[in-house]
């Protein structure tokens, strides 16, 4: 069983790098999508309610909070990997319209051809630059935004601004809410500023993460989550607790962001770049 799953890798060179899926060991219908050699998403074809990354666990504890359990909602997700939130939203609440926003077209059509997601879920996938797509897009169309999208291991400069985080409010709900992933480490240089320029537009906000990553003792994912109404903090901090990967949730963002000021496009910097060696293949 295990030399037949290693043979079914599948290899090939799209727009961002070497994209990789690779059968996960530990669930006949998982696999995980790696670009380079890391790990960006992982899917479970026969059950896309399961989340295997930490940070994705957060994402989707945040989104089974929002709105009353089952209810659908209009989410628009930049950046799309192989699409493990979009499949969990349409699995946990049918009927959910959503749309993707993925630049790289071939690996689109990889996770197309090998990981398809099924016909009945209302998912839209488009080709394109995240920020050149939100300006097209109505005002207050969604009731989530998830942005989660990174050039190799960093997301770019220009969607880490207040001009950015604008067009984010823009298209989102007046109960609406972002749910930003952020990498960074050590001294949270980048996620403090990134919570004051978000917050500069969506003050209502709190970060949930491993502790040791929320303290700045080593390079992780946090998950913001902002919009114009407070966020449902004491579940979220109860499901942070209670998770696989324990965390919790901070929401004093004004210690957190330490003075930070809020970016704009002219002094906006990509996400720093890992640790070498942080992430390892499970193939």
């Amino acid at each position: 069983m295990a030399q037949r799953r290693r043979s079914e890798r599948r290899v090939a060179t799209v727009g961002s790098g070497l994209a990789e899926l690779v059968p996960d060991p530990d669930r006949r219908s998982g696999w995980t999508l790696l670009l380079d050699g890391t790990p960006q998403s992982h899917v479970d074809l026969a059950d896309p309610t399961h989340l295997e990354f930490e940070y994705v666990r957060r994402i989707g504890a945040a989104l089974d909070l929002l709105a009353p359990a089952g209810q659908p909602l209009r989410v628009l997700h930049l950046g799309g990997g192989a699409l493990t939130l979009p499949r969990y939203v349409a699995a946990t609440r049918p009927g959910s319209a959503q749309r993707v926003v993925e630049i790289d077209g071939p690996l689109v059509d990889l996770v197309r051809t090998w990981l398809p997601w099924p016909p009945s879920a209302r998912i839209r996938v488009r080709v394109g630059d995240a920020r050149a797509e939100l300006a097209g897009m109505r005002p207050g169309g969604y009731d989530v935004v998830v942005l989660d999208v990174f050039a190799g291991s960093r997301t770019p400069a220009h969607l880490a601004s207040v001009e950015f985080a604008r067009e984010i409010a823009r298209v989102l709900a007046p109960t609406g809410f972002l749910v930003a992933n952020v990498a960074d480490g050590p001294p949270l240089r980048h996620a403090r500023a990134q919570v004051a320029t978000v917050r500069e537009v969506l003050p209502q906000a709190c970060v949930t993460a491993d502790a040791a990553v929320l303290r700045g003792r080593r390079f992780g994912n946090l998950v913001l989550l902002a919009g114009r109404t407070p966020p449902p903090v004491p579940e979220l901090a109860r499901r942070a607790a209670g998770d696989w990967f324990p965390g919790r949730v901070e929401t004093d963002l004004d210690r957190f962001a330490g003075g930070a000021a809020p970016v704009g496009d002219d002094a906006a910097v990509p996400s720093p770049a890992p640790p070498d060696g942080l992430f390892r293949s499970r193939a």
